[in-house]
């Protein structure tokens, strides 16, 4: 008789929003940090072989631009306002969190789905809808709590029970909850993913493209106001601010992945469109509490191989 194999939650602490990435596998996501601070994070995921439980921290604000695993379904519990998402493989979001963020959730594969006999279909119109629920907060807690204990036990559940529960409790939860907006919200907020999804995807298509907010607003196929309101409701910020807080994350990026024998701040700093130095070191270390010359000297200083997962 074979001895099960044990329950392994790996836990990583990352120090940038790529390491965060890295460390969050099967999600297809684009990340970039919104607030000043030194990035600190934390991902803790445990793979049940077709579930697997996420748990992400982040200090500062970031935006996520993501879609699920293909075929999955996702229960995404946001600690911050104790609403319940749910996503499936075809879900697309472009939001930025608020700061000290934290989310645990449970992600269902389809080979799972099928041998359970769950349809994704039947959830039509409650994906990527805030769901209220008086068993969200309690369940969040529950389940990070169980990745701090199956990280200590000697002695854990079998993979079928847990796997089994918390399908269980998260049909349950999605029984008992509440869509949280009428169905004018609803509507009004799927229009404005629409209008973000648009400008995620032009963004992450031609990153080094500079526009107008006039352009902007023609890449998204709405009025200067529509754009405007939609970024108010997922960024929270105006689009200028947004757009150059993301060439600053990308000037980031390229000195994080360059050698200061190979380029200099300035190429970079004209590269993103940067074209006053002073101004652009300035708004550099306003971010990320460093100096664009000291990122790129602690970059040369990294071996290639430990750029990799953390």
């Amino acid at each position: 008789m074979t001895a099960p194999s044990p329950l392994h939650v790996q836990a990583f602490n990352t120090a940038d929003v790529a390491d965060q990435i890295r460390a969050t596998p099967g999600w297809v996501q684009h990340y970039q940090q919104m607030s000043p601070g030194h990035f600190a994070g934390l991902v803790r995921y445990l793979d049940l072989q077709g579930v697997e439980i996420y748990e992400e921290c982040m200090n500062t604000r970031v935006e996520q631009n993501f879609s699920a695993p293909p075929g999955a379904l996702a229960f995404c519990f946001d600690r911050s306002d104790n609403a319940l998402y749910v996503l499936n493989g075809e879900s697309r979001n472009i939001w930025i969190t608020p700061e000290n963020y934290q989310e645990v959730a449970v992600v269902f594969g389809p080979q799972f789905l099928q041998r359970q006999g769950v349809s994704i279909e039947r959830l039509e119109g409650l994906f990527m809808a805030p769901l209220n629920s008086q068993q969200n907060a309690l369940f969040s807690r529950w389940l990070s709590g169980t990745l701090t204990r199956l990280s200590q036990t000697i002695d854990p559940p079998s993979r079928e029970a847990l796997t089994q529960q918390l399908l269980d409790d998260c049909l349950f939860i999605l029984d008992n909850a509440c869509v949280c907006l009428d169905q004018g919200a609803l509507q009004r907020r799927a229009g404005e993913r629409v209008i973000m999804k648009r400008v995620g995807e032009w963004a992450a298509d031609t990153p080094e493209e500079q526009l107008n907010l006039l352009e902007l607003s023609h890449v998204a196929g709405v009025s200067l106001r529509q754009l405007q309101h939609a970024f108010k409701t997922y960024t929270g910020m105006a689009p200028t601010q947004w757009l150059r807080l993301r060439r600053l994350n990308s000037a980031r990026r390229e000195l994080l992945g360059s050698h200061p024998g190979q380029t200099t701040v300035a190429e970079v700093a004209m590269h993103w469109s940067f074209w006053h130095l002073g101004r652009f070191s300035s708004s550099y270390r306003a971010l990320f509490k460093e100096l664009p010359s000291d990122t790129l000297k602690r970059a040369g200083a990294i071996p290639t191989s430990g750029r990799g997962r953390r």
